[in-house]
């Protein structure tokens, strides 16, 4: 069945073959998942997130156009399902960045090269991401992390590819000025 396009196993579904279902879940649960841990540290949560988005897309299967991007669409819902738990519990800064840094990374300081462990620079760049924006924060991880393309996230996101342009530009201008009001130093 891995042959089968997304947009094929989603006519099958649609057709009433719902067993397919099951390989569209395989197929973005971890996707989903990772996405998801980017806001959320809590695992429970984050389960919670993960089944509604699927439920959701589930129910709502028979709304798809074929002639659109699946992953997208579903990226769509897991966006929507976010923004509306977070805004629940009021808690945008809860980042985890366990999958975006190796072990340890060499910063430049200006006097001497130092070694900074993991801990270290998760809580640095934690510190930064969370004081900015969603709307910029969301544009990174799916850029960054996710690896979407512009149309992608300006698809998922429901805005303007330019828009999307400007915003990651945005979003790394504002991370560096973040970064130096915290340490006083260029990354």
């Amino acid at each position: 069945m891995s042959e089968k396009s997304d947009e094929e196993i989603v006519h099958l579904v649609q057709s009433g073959r719902t067993d397919f279902f099951g390989v569209l879940i395989e197929r973005y649960e971890e996707k989903i998942r990772r996405y998801a841990r980017k806001f959320l540290s809590n695992k429970e949560d984050t389960d919670d997130i993960i089944q509604t988005v699927f439920i959701k897309a589930y129910v709502n299967i028979q709304s798809f156009d074929i002639k659109r991007k699946f992953s997208s669409w579903l990226y769509r819902i897991a966006h929507n399902e976010l923004v509306n738990h977070l805004r629940k519990r009021r808690f945008f800064s809860s980042f985890n960045f366990d999958v975006f840094l190796p072990h340890s990374i060499r910063l430049r300081d200006n006097e001497t090269d130092r070694e900074v462990n993991y801990q270290e620079m998760r809580t640095i760049i934690e510190k930064c991401l969370n004081r900015l924006e969603m709307k910029y924060r969301e544009v990174i991880i799916f850029y960054y992390l996710e690896e979407l393309s512009y149309q992608e996230i300006a698809d998922i996101l429901q805005l303007p590819i330019s828009t999307i342009g400007v915003r990651l530009s945005r979003g790394r201008e504002k991370l560096k000025t973040i970064y130096n009001k915290i340490y006083g130093q260029q990354p």
